[in-house]
């Protein structure tokens, strides 16, 4: 379908690949990787026809439709959003519109007439054409699309310059999906999305009938929408098959063998320098060592690009804080009429690692404001736990950094004890090298004072981190170090994310921020949808039940005065025991039964979890250290015997349930 022969692209004095061969064939779906500054985004646009090659060529097929969205810079005005989607559908409506001339010109022509005749053979075939191509369903179509990238029935009459930069590219996105190219190019489509909508994307990509690019730093997105990896290393594309796992899982493989034939090839070149150095001198080893001069000028030389240092930072830890770090009883907010929380309760533990999930507008980064202090609720309390000492992140962090400051001298100001060394190191991590460091904080972009901050965040943390949206701005690499330093600490972190990697390794419990509720699920992000899953299966088949249960049967009379009233239904209700037992009994709701049965396995292996982690407690006690380690030890142990005792006795409480019922 376009394919590279020995392509190559520089920017400026720089090269980023050569002799690069390609060949892009339909309906592959295909993710494009590489360090910072190794040309993905560059090679989009070659692609994409808006810049050229400096070496190499380009082909492609003869009306090949290419689509390509760019990580930012778009900008639409004049029309509501609806409309600007339909403008992609520019010669379907074209044609609709002739149709319509033509159907007013056959109701007025007379019907034996040979014009008539041709009128109505350009109709039909008009009319087969835009049936083919779903005209019909245009409106259908644009909506779809705009509810799956999170725009309300209302958005859609609004004009498309009210919208921020962020929407503005989910219309863009729009507008490309609708279009449906043979190829589409996708530089960060996901930067702009929220986990409802790039878990739309997902799907929509997953049935796409075409063939894409993809670039993203979204580890989870990229293994379910591609089946190939394209990756730019040592100036050179390299090509895998498979997804991005399976691609990290072979990219040792590939640097060991290349480290293999460098050893080989620097033997070889050796061997060759030490019989030219013995010989130069000797007239009859002259052909030999000409010989030898040939062939070591022949040979391409292997280079071993510097990996990247792999960062492994490791930030003071707090001081603990007591067993209940927050307990929330009643809360509510409005703003105004508009009711964002209502009565909502739930307490967090020492250690939890929560994610906060939810549709743009249900109120995730308000409940965090309200946990923080930032804001005040309108009734209820938030009670911080004993020496909790919170920490907040906020998606707009950079406003409260001093412009004046330089950015290594305010990180050090916070981490009085980190060497220089290790600050540099860290925010090399994030996209912060050289000279940079020494740059002031005013002249950074907010996405650069953002990662800048959260970074700053890492080296003094407090004992509870609030974190909204820390994710933005971060590649894979400092992402990963993000999520190694959080799994290192101690203390409890709350966080809001996009991100399906990034929540399914570090959330052990999930809240869910709905209609103005706060509905806490059990385990990481898969459990949490996984949980949805089944209580939504739940609640169809119930409504399904209660709906049999509400209409009689035809064979009950539909309102016969006649019938018998010893012929009810016993769906609802079941007679326990023998012919003595007179005790009846409710079936259980299936939602409840399922909610119970899920909680069951849940304390199944939560139980030996937590017997473990006594065992391995008691352990430790049994070798003193300290007085004080001795007595954190001894606290932990009386805490975990506790739990131990709680939820063994749920686990017994429920399955009597169960059973009984």
């Amino acid at each position: 379908m376009l394919s590279l022969k020995g392509a190559g692209k520089r920017f400026g004095p720089r090269v980023l690949f050569l002799e690069a061969d390609w060949l892009i064939r339909a309906n592959e779906k295909t993710a494009l990787v590489g360090a910072n500054g190794t040309g993905k985004s560059s090679l989009m646009k070659v692609l994409a026809g808006l810049e050229p090659l400096d070496y190499g060529a380009m082909e492609q097929t003869r009306g090949m439709s290419i689509g390509y969205l760019p990580q930012e810079g778009l900008a639409l005005s004049g029309r509501s959003i609806f409309e600007e989607c339909l403008t992609v559908f520019d010669d379907l409506r074209s044609m609709e519109g002739e149709m319509e001339r033509l159907a007013a010109q056959l109701a007025e022509l007379d019907h034996s007439s040979p014009e008539y005749e041709s009128v109505a053979a350009r109709f039909s075939l008009l009319q087969e054409r835009f049936t083919t191509l779903d005209g019909y369903a245009l409106d259908a179509q644009v909506g779809s699309v705009l509810t799956g990238l999170g725009f309300t029935k209302d958005d859609w009459s609004r004009r498309t310059e009210e919208f921020s930069g962020g929407w503005q590219m989910r219309i863009a996105l729009a507008k490309l999906l609708l279009a449906r190219p043979n190829l589409l190019l996708l530089d960060e489509p996901t930067n702009h999305l929220d986990l409802e909508a790039r878990n739309w994307l997902e799907n929509y990509l997953k049935t796409y009938p075409f063939g894409y690019i993809l670039i993203s730093h979204d580890r989870y997105f990229l293994d379910v929408t591609v089946d190939r990896t394209v990756e730019i290393w040592n100036k050179r594309l390299t090509i895998f098959h498979g997804n991005y796992t399976k691609y990290v899982s072979q990219k040792d493989e590939r640097r060991a063998q290349l480290l293999a034939a460098y050893k080989n090839q620097r033997d070889q070149i050796e061997h060759l320098e030490s019989f030219i150095n013995r010989f130069r001198a000797q007239a009859t080893k002259a052909k030999q060592v000409q010989s030898r001069i040939k062939e070591l000028e022949k040979i391409e030389r292997i280079e071993i690009p510097e990996e990247e240092p792999v960062i492994h930072f490791k930030f003071p830890q707090p001081p603990p804080s007591g067993r209940t770090v927050v307990e929330a009883d009643g809360l509510s907010k409005s703003y105004g009429e508009k009711r964002v929380l209502e009565n909502v309760r739930f307490t967090i533990e020492r250690g939890d690692r929560i994610a906060l999930v939810g549709v743009n507008g249900a109120g995730k980064s308000t409940l965090i404001k309200l946990l923080t202090g930032v804001e005040q609720p309108t009734s209820g309390t938030v009670k911080l736990g004993h020496n909790v000492v919170s920490e907040y992140f906020a998606q707009d962090q950079y406003k409260v950094l001093d412009p004046e400051a330089r950015m290594l001298d305010d990180i050090g100001r916070a981490a009085l004890k980190v060497p220089e060394s290790e600050l540099r190191s860290l925010l090399g991590c994030f996209l912060f090298s050289g000279d940079d460091v020494f740059k002031k904080l005013g002249v950074l972009s907010g996405g650069e004072r953002n990662r800048f901050a959260l970074a700053r965040i890492l080296v003094s943390p407090s004992n509870f981190l609030l974190l909204d949206e820390p994710t933005n701005h971060l590649d894979m690499r400092a992402k990963d170090v993000l999520l190694d330093a959080i799994d290192a600490f101690s203390g409890t972190v709350i966080f809001v994310s996009h991100d399906r990697y990034f929540i399914d390794r570090l959330a052990t419990r999930v809240l869910e921020v709905e209609n103005g509720t706060v509905i806490a699920y059990e385990g990481g992000y898969e459990d949490y949808v996984r949980k949805k899953e089944q209580l939504a299966a739940g609640t169809a088949e119930q409504a399904s039940t209660d709906e049999r249960v509400s209409q009689p049967s035809r064979s009950q009379g539909w309102g016969n005065a006649k019938s018998d009233s010893s012929s009810t239904s016993s769906v609802a209700i079941v007679i326990e025991g023998g012919p003595d037992d007179t005790t009846k009994k409710r079936r259980l709701n299936p939602i409840k039964q399922k909610q119970m049965e899920d909680r069951c396995a849940f304390l199944e292996e939560e139980v030996p979890r937590i017997e473990a982690s006594l065992a391995h407690t008691e352990q430790q006690l049994g070798v003193y250290v300290s007085a004080e380690e001795t007595q954190r030890l001894t606290d932990l142990a009386v805490d975990l015997r506790k739990q131990l005792d709680s939820l063994t006795s749920e686990w017994e409480e429920l399955m009597l349930q169960l059973e009984g019922a």
